[in-house]
């Protein structure tokens, strides 16, 4: 059996197209589908792996960053069954209870009334 970069259990969730884009470059890509337990622990790795990218970019790639946050987020709720619209509801009733983030507010404990 040829040796190979990645092992099942190993290896990291990737876009659909990687593969062909790894073909096109010349190279032949080991990959398989992971079941659905698997593919949903796996989406919250690449969530965290996005979200450090994120963190660390410039303001030049951050835009870019952020958009795989969200393709990410995305993926998270359609697995739990949550559409796009239904996630948008939720964060919209969320920001109606409690506010956004726009005020810029932070908050640094509470004083003692008495």
């Amino acid at each position: 059996m040829p040796e190979t970069e990645t092992t099942p259990g190993v290896g990291k969730l990737v876009r659909d197209r990687i593969p062909q884009i790894i073909r096109n470059e010349g190279a032949e890509p080991v990959t398989y589908i992971a079941g659905p337990k698997e593919y949903r622990a796996r989406l919250r790795e690449k969530l965290s792996e996005e979200v450090a990218e994120f963190l660390h970019a410039d303001d030049v790639s951050a835009p870019d960053e952020l958009a795989d946050v969200a393709e990410v987020l995305l993926a998270l709720a359609a697995d739990l069954g949550i559409s796009p619209e239904w996630l948008e509801a939720i964060r919209a009733a969320k920001a109606g209870e409690r506010g956004g983030f726009a005020g810029r507010i932070v908050w640094t404990g509470n004083r003692c009334l008495e």
